[in-house]
C-alpha cells in the first residue's frame, strides 16, 4: 500500500481523526481507511489532539544513524542480560521485552529501533516468538470516572536479589484507565486492601462500586465445591473485613465470575511485573523501598506520559478531562454517621484474614 502522504492530504487525515475524535467512527473504521498500524494510528492521533489545525503527514526523509561497534557490543550485552532474566524460573517473566530495552538504551544516549534489536536479538540466540493469544474485548465498558474501580494484589518475587515476595496492590479507574494507586506491601491482608480503599476514596470520593476477583479477602463463600453453584447460584456466607468496610460505605461490589472476566482485572500487571522485576533485576535492587520508587517511577510512566492502546489517550489527562466536564460518578467524600474519623470506618473488626 502507498505511503500515506501519498494517499491522502492533510486536510484529508485531519477530517479522519477529527470525525474519530468526535465518535463519528469507530477506530477500527479510521485505522482501516488510512491503512495503518494500531500504534502508529495512536501515534499520529495524539499529534492531531495537541494541534489539530497543523498536524501534517508530510514525509521528510532522515538520514540513517549508524550504530558505533561500542554501541552494537552494549545492545548485545543487554540482550544477553534480558536472556538470563528470561531463563530464571523464579521470576514472573518469560518472554523478552525489547521495548523496554529500547527506553533503556535510550535513556542511555543510545538510540536504537526495536525491528533493530529484534535482529541482534535472532543473532544472539536471544529470541522467543510471542505466542498467538486469543483476543479478549478491551473496550471501556464504563461512560464515567468513578463508576468502576478494578482492583486486584499480584504476590511474587519482584526481584532476583530479594529474599521474599511482596504484594503488589493496585486500584485502576476504568474510564480513564488511571491508577488510582498502586504501591508494594510485606504482605497481603484484609488490612492492606482496607488501607489502599482509604487512599483511594479520600482522595477522589467514593466510586459506584469496585471489580474484584474471588479471592477470599473480597468474598467468602464456604466449601466452594462448584464454582457455577457457589459463585452464581449462591450467596455468599460471610462479608469480609474489606466488603464490610465498602457496604458500610455504601459502594457495590462486583466479582469477575470467568477467566476472561479474571483476565480483565490481572491486565494492568503484565506491565508493571514485567518492567518492575526487570529494573530491579537489571539494576541490583535488592531493597523493599528501592523497589517501591522503582514502582513509583512506573506509575507516573503509565499514568502521565504513555498513551492508553484502548482509550487513545493518556490516562492522567482523560481522566483530569473529564473532571473538568463534570464527566465523574465519584461521591464527595464524607464519613458516614454516627462515625466521626477515618479510624472508625476503615477498620478491621475480627483479625484479619
Amino acid at each position: 500500500m502507498a505511503q500515506l502522504h501519498k494517499r491522502f492530504t492533510n486536510d484529508q487525515v485531519r477530517a479522519i481523526f477529527r470525525n474519530y475524535n468526535e465518535g463519528q467512527m469507530r477506530r477500527e473504521d479510521a485505522q482501516e481507511l488510512l491503512g495503518l498500524s494500531k500504534s502508529r494510528f495512536f501515534e499520529l492521533l495524539q499529534a492531531y489532539r495537541n494541534d489539530p489545525a497543523e498536524m501534517t503527514i508530510d514525509y521528510h526523509r532522515k538520514s540513517q544513524a549508524r550504530i558505533t561497534p561500542e554501541e552494537e557490543q552494549i545492545i548485545r550485552q543487554e540482550l544477553k542480560r534480558e536472556k538470563k532474566l528470561v531463563e530464571d524460573e523464579r521470576l514472573p517473566i518469560t518472554s523478552y521485552n525489547y521495548t523496554a530495552m529500547r527506553d533503556r538504551l535510550t535513556n542511555s544516549g543510545i538510540k536504537v529501533s526495536v525491528p533493530t534489536i529484534i535482529k541482534r536479538a535472532k543473532e544472539e540466540d536471544c529470541y522467543k516468538p510471542r505466542r498467538k493469544q486469543k483476543v479478549h474485548d478491551r473496550q471501556v465498558v464504563t461512560s464515567a470516572i468513578g463508576e468502576m474501580i478494578q482492583h486486584n494484589a499480584s504476590l511474587h518475587l519482584w526481584s532476583p536479589m530479594a529474599t521474599e515476595k511482596w504484594a503488589l496492590i493496585t486500584s485502576l479507574d476504568d474510564y480513564s484507565r488511571k491508577l488510582v494507586f498502586a504501591d508494594f506491601f510485606l504482605h497481603e491482608t484484609s488490612w492492606a486492601h482496607i488501607l489502599v480503599a482509604q487512599g483511594v476514596m479520600v482522595e477522589n470520593g467514593f466510586p459506584v462500586r469496585y471489580y474484584v476477583d474471588n479471592f477470599r479477602v473480597f468474598r467468602f463463600i464456604q466449601n466452594r465445591d462448584s464454582f457455577w453453584r457457589n459463585n452464581i447460584l449462591a450467596t455468599d456466607d460471610v462479608d469480609p473485613q474489606w466488603r464490610q468496610v465498602l457496604r458500610l460505605l455504601n459502594v457495590d461490589v462486583t466479582y469477575a465470575l470467568s477467566p476472561q472476566a479474571k483476565g480483565k482485572i490481572e491486565r494492568p500487571y503484565r506491565w508493571l511485573q514485567d518492567r518492575i522485576v526487570r529494573t530491579c533485576a537489571l539494576e541490583g535492587i535488592s531493597s523493599f523501598e528501592e523497589a517501591r520508587s522503582v514502582l513509583k517511577e512506573e506509575v507516573n510512566r503509565y499514568n502521565y506520559h504513555q498513551v492508553h492502546s484502548t482509550t487513545g489517550e493518556i490516562p492522567a489527562v482523560r481522566f483530569e478531562k473529564a473532571q473538568a466536564k463534570g464527566n465523574s460518578l465519584f461521591r464527595p467524600f464524607t464519613l458516614p454517621k454516627p462515625y466521626t474519623s477515618l479510624q472508625d470506618v476503615f477498620a478491621c473488626t475480627i483479625p484479619v484474614l
